[in-house]
């Protein structure tokens, strides 16, 4: 019976992550809200969501001690990010005048200060954050993107965006006054900076995608 574990540091959306697996999980899966290393290190599959400031993320990882698991899970099992979830997967973030990260991939979270006094391609002008569905292109073949067509509308809500050391971890771009990084890929890691389980039936679909995959890109 594989275990999803859904890491919980008091930061995450954690009742509609939880909800919408347990709506798209294989019937004979458990799903397991868990702020205990140990149940991570023993899950087959890790959910690492977030919302909130990077600073208050990184403090919350480190009191609950989950930071080496949240690695260890990263480097060994399937294993999904969700907005800040990815955020602080890379070194270091511009939010908070400045705070480290787990650097597991190489680079920096970037505000989206650029974009101010743009508009979009309705002209719209461009409000941070950006708050509501934007496309998502995708640059790579991966099997979290099957059933989900290339520019597909996915929920987002942040001020802040990826910047990855190598562009070969970009799996999709989104524009928002610049095309940015909005879904990064290596080995067992998927990571999206739009909410999934806010995204409607697109949304399930990597969600389900994530609960059937074996972790090989």
């Amino acid at each position: 019976m594989p275990v999803i574990a859904v890491v919980d540091y008091n930061m995450g959306n954690l009742r509609s992550v939880t909800q919408a697996l347990q709506h798209v999980a294989p019937s004979h899966s458990t799903i397991d809200v868990t702020s205990t290393p140990e149940d991570i290190y023993a899950a087959d599959y890790v959910v690492f969501p977030g919302q909130g400031a990077a600073r208050d993320c990184m403090s919350e990882l480190q009191k609950r001690d989950l930071i080496g698991a949240v690695k260890d899970a990263a480097r060994s099992k399937p294993f999904l990010g969700i907005c800040m979830g990815m955020q602080v997967l890379l070194d270091h973030s511009e939010e908070n005048q400045g705070t480290d990260c787990m650097g597991f991939f190489k680079g920096e979270v970037k505000h989206f200060e650029g974009i101010i006094g743009r508009t979009d391609a309705d002209g719209q002008r461009l409000k941070i954050p950006q708050m509501g569905w934007n496309r998502i292109d995708q640059t790579q073949d991966h099997p979290l993107w099957n059933g989900i067509e290339s520019g597909s509308r996915f929920y987002f809500v942040h001020s802040y965006f990826v910047d990855p050391a190598e562009a070969s971890l970009t799996a999709g771009t989104t524009d928002f006054g610049i095309k940015y990084t909005s879904a990064l890929a290596r080995d067992n890691v998927f990571a999206i900076q739009a909410h999934p389980e806010k995204s409607a039936d697109d949304g399930l679909q990597l969600l389900r995608n994530f609960t059937q995959w074996d972790g090989q890109s």
